[in-house]
């Protein structure tokens, strides 16, 4: 199980990775809440057809009530974390750099175990050593500048706390709710939310829809239907920590994708980091100095 969570989640990552090109080449012709509304109103729509397959053991069973209520406030919750951290990250690109921006929001690797302490997370040294080397890897890989906190910086830590809540979260509900309702109606809530902000800080045009068509529908049904479902089912058997770990791979995968399709090229700097990272993925592996067996959150906390 622990290989198949690694797989989906290293799948997913790598999904979100590439989703930062589409995002790019959409942002030339939507605001970020527009963007964000279409293509995760997409990701909702692109499940619908799975949840109508599934739909006698999803409503039709004798406790179907009860875990459909269970289901949808789960995915509210998730939903509303998620637009927040999708919404500060977005902001927090218009005054800072991207490879700042790319960094400072991927120290959520570093805030997820930093938060399990205070909810009796017990972690092992694996997972220090391996946040410590991705986080070295993500710098090399995307700061290029000064390291020096502007009021974008701010923004974008504001949202690495909200992606690394939104990780532990996913951790705590997976195993008690439907992998496929959460993820529905998650999508449905950042979707609305991100819609109804836009409608008061942005304009929404058709033609502008119509020419990000391409990056929307990656962005929808890859990059949101099918990659946070992927994160869902991948967290089941997954610690939050080492879950960090492989999804910070995303950034090694926009870089992939930036040099394929949009020319941009990798120096050693870059290079050296995309090795740091692996090495730190590598060694969350390694059994031998794991002080606990046990370090599902699901499991430490009191239902």
């Amino acid at each position: 199980m622990a290989a198949r969570s690694n797989f989906l989640l290293l799948l997913a990552a790598a999904i979100w990775g590439l989703a930062f090109v589409a995002q790019r080449v959409g942002m030339d012709y939507l605001g970020p809440f527009t963007f964000n509304g279409v293509r995760f109103a997409l990701g909702s729509l692109s499940l619908i057809p799975l949840i109508l397959f599934h739909k006698n053991s999803l409503f039709l069973s004798t406790q179907a009530h009860d875990k459909f209520k269970k289901d949808w406030h789960a995915g509210i919750t998730a939903g509303i974390i998620l637009f927040s951290a999708a919404s500060l990250q977005q902001i927090g690109m218009i005054y800072t750099t991207a490879g700042k921006g790319a960094f400072i929001t991927c120290l959520y690797i570093i805030l997820v175990p930093f938060f399990g302490i205070f909810l009796k997370q017990r972690m092992t040294i694996n997972n220090w050593i391996g946040s410590f080397l991705a986080v070295t890897g993500l710098y090399f890989l995307c700061v290029k500048e000064s390291l020096t906190i502007s009021y974008g910086d701010c923004f974008e830590l504001v949202g690495a706390l909200f992606w690394a809540l939104h990780i532990l979260f996913i951790d705590h509900v997976s195993l008690k709710v439907n992998t496929l309702l959460l993820a529905f109606f998650q999508f449905l809530t950042c979707s609305l939310l991100s819609l109804a902000t836009a409608l008061f800080y942005e304009t929404i045009t058709i033609t502008g829809i119509i020419q990000a068509s391409a990056p929307i529908l990656y962005g929808g049904i890859c990059s949101v239907g099918v990659a946070y479902t992927l994160q869902i089912e991948g967290q089941k058997h997954a610690s939050p920590a080492h879950a960090a770990i492989i999804l910070s791979m995303e950034t090694v995968f926009a870089a992939i994708g930036g040099y394929l399709i949009l020319n941009e090229r990798l120096g050693l700097q870059e290079f050296f980091g995309c090795i740091l990272i692996m090495s730190g993925i590598l060694f969350s592996q390694v059994k031998g100095f794991q002080l606990h067996h046990d370090t599902s959150l699901s499991k430490l906390i009191k239902h």
